[in-house]
């Protein structure tokens, strides 16, 4: 994926990108993450969903979706007519063909992110620098000094 000169506040350096949801747009709508980050492995967007507004009922051919509500309240309903309520911090996983449809019950802004994927778990992969022998985990101070 080139990188993009949509978004100009988006941090880019050699194999990362950093930016705010800011950084993606204003106001009510898709904040489009996978392009603004250049996110290749996978879907990802924010939805800002101004209160009493909702997505219409959607399904997809093959893309599991995993929904993270972020801020706000947002009531998640589903094909087979149950519904559960999101708020900050809560998570909702739809398998591709499962009905869905996602509405803002609170009085702000609701700020969620969905990521959406198929082909399955690439299991942990993650690996240290070269003669690193150190903690994963460290506290460190806000001075950036670790214990």
């Amino acid at each position: 994926m080139e990188a993009s000169n949509e978004y100009p506040q988006v941090k880019r350096g050699r194999g990362y990108a950093v930016g705010t949801l800011a950084d993606l747009g204003e106001g009510p709508g898709f904040r489009k993450v996978r392009k603004g980050l250049e996110v290749t492995a996978f879907g990802v967007n924010a939805i800002v969903m101004p209160p009493r507004i909702e997505s219409g009922f959607h399904a997809h051919d093959v893309q599991e979706e995993l929904y993270f509500v972020h801020r706000g309240t947002i009531e998640i309903q589903f094909g087979d007519g149950s519904s559960e309520l999101l708020e900050p911090g809560s998570f909702a996983r739809v398998d591709a063909d499962t009905m869905r449809r996602l509405r803002n019950v609170g009085s702000e802004d609701a700020v969620y992110i969905c990521v959406g994927g198929k082909g399955g778990y690439v299991g942990r992969d993650g690996r240290v620098p070269d003669g690193d022998s150190g903690p994963r985990v460290r506290r460190s101070d806000p001075s950036g000094e670790q214990d």
